[in-house]
């Protein structure tokens, strides 16, 4: 995805919402995936909804974990980057580590383990990943949480919202919202809560059980295609899935 994880991080790449939807609806396509089951985490849900509702890419099912997806959406500090984003962009690399570790440690309710926090720090660190990070919260346009929640109604695939219980950045009320826009069904609860999920794994933890009692309900799937947080990806044989 443009402007994440090993991804370009170049300043002339758009990195908003409607440009990761149409990366993803290519990156489907040339994978091959026909209505793959799609489980998305953090802003992958805003740009899977996109992707599936504005440019009409099939899916066999979708679940989403405490998802950016529809207004309203960002912390405190996530407002300040995007009032003076060129301002951030030029603090000293040791204090902007401070503040990237703090924000993405505080979106987990117990706690991320060094190795994972490192991980998820490490792609914002350095003169490629200090101004990206901030240019990507910069680019965050909230008229795409909009569109999305106003096209929720046409959804007549699986849905299944997961939500954690102590999600410090985006309240469960949301992710209720959000069910009820779609099916009117109920929030699955995980426990703890925060998006990030750690490099090379399915999700935050918590959520670990709700995924695989989704995934039983489905028709077999014979791969899965995983597209981590820091860019890495790979597809099974026959793969009928995608983590976003």
């Amino acid at each position: 995805m443009p402007g994440y994880g090993r991804s370009s991080k170049d300043a002339g790449h758009a990195v908003d919402f409607g440009v990761q939807a149409q990366v993803f609806a290519a990156l489907l396509g040339h994978w091959g995936l026909a209505r793959p089951h799609v489980v998305a985490n953090d802003y992958g849900g805003a740009v899977s909804l996109r992707t599936h509702l504005v440019h009409e890419v099939p899916y066999a099912s979708l679940l989403m974990a405490d998802v950016v997806a529809i207004p309203p959406a960002g912390s405190p500090f996530f407002r300040l980057v995007q009032q003076h984003p060129d301002v951030l962009a030029q603090v000293p690399p040791y204090i902007h580590e401070a503040l990237v570790r703090a924000y993405i440690g505080n979106a987990s309710h117990r706690g991320l383990r060094a190795g994972d926090l490192a991980e998820l720090v490490a792609p914002w660190l350095g003169a490629e990943g200090q101004p990206a990070f901030y240019r990507q919260i910069a680019a965050f346009d909230e008229r795409y949480l909009e569109e999305n929640e106003a096209l929720l109604g046409r959804i007549d695939i699986p849905v299944t919202v997961v939500w954690g219980s102590e999600d410090t950045w985006i309240p469960v009320a949301t992710g209720e919202r959000l069910a009820a826009g779609i099916a009117g069904g109920p929030v699955r609860p995980g426990r703890g809560g925060g998006p990030p999920a750690p490099p090379g794994r399915t999700g935050p933890a918590g959520h670990h059980a709700p995924v695989l009692a989704h995934a039983r309900r489905l028709p077999s799937v014979s791969g899965v295609a995983h597209d981590d947080d820091d860019g890495r990806s790979a597809t099974a044989a026959g793969s009928g899935g995608a983590w976003l």
